[in-house]
């Protein structure tokens, strides 16, 4: 067996790991409120009253929910208060913010959750091809998370990385 093919990547011991895999981003909604106001300028709060209850709010059950208000309008507080009140018990996770700011946060959440053991003193390649749908900020959560833990940090392809942490011995 002299022609025997041999994935050296694999016996690396490299821990290949790709955030596009932790978020199920067909799970990430928005709910814009400006379809809630009057005239699109302001919100009368007895037809906003009428719209959260006959909203079927079981739509969102399961889903990360971003909050706004697209119009240039002003929206009192208890407005988004009154989702939240709704959204809650339903929702995964909701916040007042826009859907990259979701998307930030819901990454940071798993990524706090990761277990640690698996991590300690290996060496660690963080997937970075291919995913424009993974923000930036949790290249940064991923890094903060695993620096203190592994031997080595890279990023990029296990065939071509980029080094970004080494401990030193």
């Amino acid at each position: 067996m002299a022609n025997e093919i041999v994935n050296r990547v694999e016996k690396s011991g490299l821990i290949n790991f790709d955030l596009g895999e932790l978020v199920d981003h067909n799970q990430i909604v928005e709910l814009d409120i400006k379809d809630q106001l009057f005239q699109g300028l302001i919100l009368r709060e007895k037809d906003f009253r009428l719209f959260i209850k006959e909203t079927d709010w079981s739509q969102y059950e399961g889903k990360h929910v971003a909050i706004f208000c697209s119009a240039d309008a002003i929206v009192p507080t208890w407005a988004y208060m009154l989702i939240a009140n709704k959204l809650h018990g339903v929702a995964s996770s909701f916040l007042f913010g826009s859907k990259q700011e979701l998307i930030s946060q819901t990454y940071r959440k798993v990524i706090q959750t990761l277990n640690e053991d698996d991590y300690v003193n290996k060496r660690v390649v963080i997937k970075g091809c291919g995913d424009d749908s993974v923000p930036v900020s949790a290249y940064v959560d991923i890094t903060d998370k695993l620096r203190p833990l592994v031997r080595s940090l890279m990023f990029g392809e296990p065939c071509s990385t980029v080094p970004v942490y080494k401990k030193k011995v």
